[in-house]
């Protein structure tokens, strides 16, 4: 079944050098665009990770042995920071869907916007995590998912082109599959996809079901972050010194001015 859209959506997969948004960099990204009409444009990109300092980052062996991709096949490929402007360009005023995007994709791609100093408003965006959707119906894997919905299996997994274009495949298939369960409506599939309904992409902050922003995590996890700030002024210095993606410390800085007016 193909999707109904009222606005373009992006499929992406992101490879990188390791799994933390706020510490690893992204070395290759693909992505479909969807235009409501049935227009499609497909883009994948290799790229150097570079530090804050303009140093080339090494790609751990480990991370190389998943993706398949070593320092030698980005040496020559431009950084994030260099083609932000045109990725910024394609995504603004879209919707997203990915495989696990929702705690990674989409979080790690955020925080590189933010370091490469480009602010895109992401929060009229309805973010579709394929992922979320199969283990809420199934619960497998992305390459279980393809050759369970598709009947295919899942050749070089873990290269961006590959894994996204499975993805698209499946959410496709996912909607044939069960016509009662889902709608063909991005609005439904964001919302049934997701966990939680985050502030911050990482989901450090979460909204409650009275829309007030609660700590996800330590030792304040289920607490009201107003309540957090009252009683611990210290903790927004803390998370704003520590090791904490970009986009979660605008959060936490975002509430707390509003708390602090009349």
């Amino acid at each position: 079944m193909k999707l109904q859209l009222t606005r373009p959506l992006i499929f992406l997969d992101i490879e990188s050098t390791g799994l933390d948004v706020s510490r690893d960099y992204i070395i290759e990204i693909c992505y479909i665009r969807l235009e409501p009409n049935g227009n499609e444009e497909s883009r994948t990109l290799r790229l150097r990770p570079v530090d804050a300092l303009g140093e080339t980052v090494h790609i751990p062996t480990t991370s190389s042995d998943i993706h398949g991709i070593t320092d030698a096949d980005v040496a020559d490929c431009p950084s994030f920071a260099e083609e932000a402007p045109r990725l910024a360009a394609a995504f603004q005023h879209c919707d997203f869907a990915g495989f696990n995007s929702n705690r990674f994709d989409i979080p790690i791609l955020v925080e590189h916007f933010l370091r490469a100093g480009i602010a895109i408003d992401f929060s009229r965006s309805r973010m579709i995590d394929v992922q979320n959707i199969y283990h809420k119906l199934e619960r497998r894997t992305l390459s279980a998912a393809y050759q369970y919905y598709c009947g295919k299996d899942l050749v070089n997994a873990h290269s961006a082109e590959a894994d996204t274009r499975a993805t698209l495949e499946v959410l496709e298939a996912q909607l044939d599959r069960y016509p009662e369960e889902l709608h063909n409506d991005v609005g439904f599939l964001a919302e049934f996809s997701a966990i939680n309904r985050n502030v911050d992409f990482a989901g450090r902050l979460v909204y409650d079901d009275a829309d007030q922003p609660v700590v996800n995590f330590g030792k304040h996890k289920g607490k009201l972050l107003e309540e957090v700030l009252r009683v611990e002024p210290s903790f927004l210095n803390w998370v704003l010194r520590g090791d904490f993606p970009l986009e979660t410390k605008q959060q936490f800085q975002r509430f707390a001015f509003q708390f602090r007016q009349p």
